[in-house]
C-alpha cells in the first residue's frame, strides 16, 4: 500500500477554488459561459467551482483517457464521452483536475474547436509542468506542483483514491 503525503488540505482547496471562481466570474460577466469538465477526475473540482461562481453557466462533460492502470500517460488518447451541448459561437471553459504532459488537454481542446466556439480557455486545479511535453495555455490555475503522482479530490490511481477530501502524493 503506497503512503499518502499531503499536498493540499481540504480547506486550502476550498480557498483556491473560491479565488479562481472570483476571477472567472469577473472575466465572464455578461457572457454565456459553458463549462466542459474532463471526466472522470474533474467532476469534484467542477462541482465546487460551479457553486462558487457568481454567474450563470451551462455544464457538460467530455471523457478522455490516457493513463489506464499506470502512473504515466500512454500517449494515446481515447475519447470516452463526446460533448452533447451546442458550443457554436459560445465561450467555453475546459475544467481539468490536473494538467501533466498536456497531451490529453491538447487533444480535448482540438476536439472542442471542431464545434466552432467563440473562445476556449482552460481552468485546472493543478498544473504540473515537470513532464509537460505538449505546450498548452492554462488560463486559470489553482495550484502548481513540480513532481509526484497525485490522488484525491477526484484524482485517481487505477480508479482509487478519488474520494479523498484533500490532494496527496503517492509514495510507492
Amino acid at each position: 500500500m503506497p503512503e499518502l503525503i499531503p499536498v493540499l488540505e481540504p480547506n486550502e482547496i476550498s480557498n483556491l477554488v473560491a479565488q479562481v471562481a472570483l476571477k472567472i466570474s469577473s472575466d465572464y460577466q455578461d457572457k454565456e459561459l459553458i463549462l466542459i469538465a474532463i471526466l472522470k477526475g474533474a467532476f469534484i473540482f467542477l462541482s465546487d467551482l460551479v457553486r462558487c461562481l457568481s454567474i450563470p453557466v451551462k455544464v457538460d462533460f467530455v471523457g478522455a483517457s490516457s493513463y489506464g492502470n499506470s502512473t504515466s500517460s500512454s500517449g494515446t488518447i481515447h475519447l470516452t464521452k463526446k460533448v452533447e451541448i451546442d458550443l457554436t459561437h459560445k465561450d467555453v471553459l475546459v475544467v481539468e483536475d490536473i494538467v501533466d504532459t498536456g497531451l490529453t488537454l491538447s487533444y480535448i481542446v482540438d476536439y472542442l474547436k471542431t464545434y466552432n466556439p467563440n473562445t476556449i480557455k482552460v481552468c485546472t486545479l493543478i498544473d504540473k509542468r515537470a513532464r509537460r511535453c505538449k505546450a498548452i495555455k492554462i488560463d486559470y490555475t489553482c495550484h502548481m506542483v513540480s513532481k509526484g503522482f497525485l490522488v484525491g479530490y477526484g484524482l485517481d490511481y487505477n480508479d482509487k483514491y478519488r474520494e479523498l477530501p484533500g490532494v496527496y502524493r503517492l509514495k510507492f
